[in-house]
C-alpha cells in the first residue's frame, strides 16, 4: 500500500508541477509535490493516477488551490528570461 501511495502523489506531483507549463520540459519538483499533493487529493481524487485529467482538474480548480500550491504553479508558469551570454552565440 505505500508503493501505491507513493505512486499515486508522484502522478499528482507531476500533474501539479506542470498544469500550468506551456512546455513539456519543466520536471516535477520536491516543493511543487509538498505544496500541491494534499489539494489534488482534495480537488481531483477522482482522476487519479491519469496525470492529464488531474491536470486538467487543477486547471479547473485553480482558484481553489491552497495559497502555497497556488505560488508554486504561478511561479513556474511565469515566463523564464531569455538567456543570453557568449555561450549561447
Amino acid at each position: 500500500m505505500s508503493h501505491s501511495f507513493r505512486q499515486i502523489s508522484f502522478a499528482i506531483a507531476i500533474a501539479a508541477s506542470t498544469f500550468a507549463l506551456p512546455t513539456s520540459g519543466h520536471a516535477y519538483t520536491a516543493e511543487a509535490q509538498q505544496m500541491c499533493t494534499s489539494d489534488a487529493f482534495r480537488l481531483c481524487s477522482s482522476e487519479i493516477p491519469n496525470i492529464s485529467r488531474i491536470t486538467a482538474c487543477m486547471v479547473q480548480h485553480k482558484s481553489e488551490l491552497s495559497p502555497g500550491c497556488r505560488a508554486v504553479m504561478d511561479r513556474d508558469a511565469a515566463p523564464q528570461p531569455a538567456k543570453t551570454g557568449p555561450d549561447l552565440e
